[in-house]
């Protein structure tokens, strides 16, 4: 049986979370955000700077639009779809250093991190549900 310290280290190593990969894209960390959802999914909405390359199109696609050896975090709608699990497997099937995002695109826009469609930037929302929210400081 695997030990705990194994498990909760193997765990982190192949997951990132919405908050982290948040401060990843700010801080300039290089690697790509891939959305692996459907095409109308993405149309309704997506993470800012995400690209689109649904779970099934991975092995076709990633190799001439990915530089191999690029870190690649992956996302699907929530933690109830697994198609993110299914695009880090076609990605780490080529060779790709690979995390999946936990909570998915739900979770992103839940802590209010940026989203847009093709008309632009979507309103952003904090949920209390699921992070500290703090009143706007008055000036």
């Amino acid at each position: 049986m695997t030990d705990a310290l194994t498990y909760f280290s193997t765990k982190l190593a192949l997951e990132t979370d919405a908050s982290d990969v948040y401060a990843a894209q700010k801080a300039g960390d290089e690697f790509v955000l891939v959305d692996v959802r459907g095409d109308e999914a993405w149309a309704q909405g997506r993470i800012s700077g995400a690209i689109h390359m649904p779970y099934r199109d991975i092995a076709g696609r990633a190799p001439h639009e990915i530089p191999t050896g690029t870190p690649v975090v992956v996302y699907c709608w929530s933690p109830g779809c697994n198609a993110g699990a299914k695009g880090a497997v076609e990605f780490a099937k080529l060779g790709y250093a690979v995390r999946e995002m936990i909570g998915g695109y739900e979770y992103w826009v839940r802590e209010g991190q940026p989203t847009e469609n093709d008309e632009g930037a979507l309103p952003r929302v904090f949920d209390p549900q699921v992070m500290v929210v703090r009143a706007p400081v008055a000036h």
